[in-house]
């Protein structure tokens, strides 16, 4: 009797307990996303929200309705080994792969939820749940596709260009109003599964018709986008289930996601809504190569550079995607620190999309044991470009092509680092070979530019030992 007793009482507390476990995990992914605006304390968010998504996950165990653990216990135990894998093993430069793939699990999770829920409950569930289960299943499905695509894209398994077809826009807007159309009906009348079912699979090819049209470059402002579908599916399916810590996480995530495609289509000068709707607009006018780099580019080597720099007063060193590519960050963190002996200001000019994600650059160089007051934001550090004596560019590109002040360019409103109005530009390259948006560099060719070709690290060795036999 007395185990009875202190069981019902133990049931009784658990909603309150349960409660007060996801209260606890809202506020650590809250407090973690804070920490995760500065890289001082980016680190520490992240521990933040880890904790926050192990409360959530034991809060989540706990409820009554968990009839059995043993699929769950499976669950856990392939997806933690998953997950390490996939952090070990990925290396920084797969990172954009790395987060669509894990939009698309997350965005399958969210279908595959709504779908046995509209199954095991479609007919007795209420008008709200049923509009956020039809929700949720249908930004899972076209999340799901979409993400896959552009992982595809950036592992470079499908063609990294933009692929447009006949009528493009028609498709994209009739599937849109019939995913539209089947989820309202379905919501009202959640008998007719048949409606349901096709507004999944139009959701599934929605995905890839707003993506498919989106070439390799803009890849980022797209995979923003969608992490922002994914944790609006996410907190549907908490309004779906009646589970607040999914409202909460989801809400967050689909904040973040969309301030963040917000901040990249500025950074990109990429239309929010044209991503949106799977079509971003560029211009079309470009030079062959042969007409920007004919009989203008001049190549120099380490010792003659490291002759340059002797006399510099003022350095900024830009970190692109071919930093990351060659792992250069720590030979890059030798010269800096060489320099700074020497009584050079040193710098890093950090473009807000540099690399392939938002963050990218700061990672690399945090890892690099810089220091986080030495990497600078282009708007901070744009206006001083003219003062600085040498700016040296690791693996760079289309961040710092001057075209893109050129109303006819491809790029043309895209902001850049104005690293051509230094006394002298270093462009450490293994080639003329364009970055992502596939034109010419105007800036290897300026009279102030010396292109130092060859692999990031090694040339960044060459230097550091050049420098101190100086």
């Amino acid at each position: 009797m007395t185990t009875e007793v202190h069981t019902v009482a133990a049931t009784g507390n658990l909603p309150v307990v349960i409660e007060l476990t996801y209260l606890a995990a809202a506020a650590l992914f809250v407090f973690g996303l804070k920490a995760m605006g500065s890289p001082k304390t980016a680190r520490r968010g992240m521990f933040m929200a880890e904790a926050g998504m192990l409360a959530a996950i034991v809060g989540t165990l706990l409820d009554a309705r968990v009839v059995t653990y043993e699929w769950i216990a499976v669950g856990i135990f392939v997806g933690s080994a998953a997950g390490a894998v996939i952090a070990i093993w990925t290396p920084m430069t797969h990172m954009p792969q790395r987060t669509a793939l894990s939009h698309a699990f997350g965005a399958l999770a969210a279908a595959l939820v709504g779908i046995a829920e509209f199954y095991d409950a479609g007919t007795t569930l209420g008008g709200v749940q049923r509009t956020a289960l039809g929700i949720e299943v249908m930004l899972g499905s076209l999340t799901l596709t979409g993400s896959l695509l552009a992982f595809g894209k950036l592992q470079e398994w499908l063609p990294g260009s933009p692929i447009a077809y006949k009528g493009q826009n028609v498709i994209s807007l009739s599937l849109l109003v019939s995913i539209v159309g089947l989820t309202i009906f379905v919501t009202i009348d959640p008998t007719q599964t048949w409606a349901f079912y096709t507004m999944c699979g139009l959701a599934l090819a929605f995905g890839i018709a707003i993506v498919l049209p989106i070439g390799a470059a803009d890849m980022p402002v797209v995979i923003a986008l969608l992490n922002a579908y994914a944790g609006l599916a996410g907190s549907a399916t908490g309004f779906a289930l009646e589970n607040n810590i999914l409202i909460v996480a989801g809400a967050l995530d689909g904040a973040s996601g969309l301030i963040l495609a917000v901040l990249m289509c500025k950074a990109m000068n990429r239309s929010l809504t044209n991503v949106i709707f799977g079509r971003i607009e560029v211009g079309s006018v470009t030079q062959s190569a042969d007409a920007v780099y004919g009989g203008k580019v001049k190549s120099t080597n380490a010792e003659e550079l490291a002759m340059v720099l002797e006399g510099a007063r003022r350095v900024v060193i830009v970190p692109g995607y071919g930093m990351a590519v060659s792992q250069a960050q720590h030979v890059v963190r030798d010269l800096f620190r060489l320099l700074e002996k020497r009584g050079v200001v040193v710098e890093f000019a950090i473009h807000p999309v540099a690399g392939r994600m938002p963050g990218h650059m700061n990672v690399l160089l945090a890892e690099a044991d810089i220091p986080y007051d030495r990497l600078i934001e282009m708007d901070t550090i744009n206006p001083t470009f003219d003062t600085v004596d040498v700016a040296i560019i690791i693996g760079a590109n289309d961040v710092v092509n001057p075209d893109a002040r050129e109303p006819s360019s491809p790029i043309a409103g895209m902001p850049i680092l104005d690293v051509d109005k230094a006394r002298m530009v270093a462009v450490i390259k293994r080639s003329l070979a364009p970055g992502f948006a596939g034109i010419p560099n105007p800036l290897f060719a300026a009279d102030n530019t010396l292109m130092c070709f060859g692999d990031g690290t090694k040339f960044m060795q060459e230097l550091v030992a050049a420098v101190k036999e100086l």
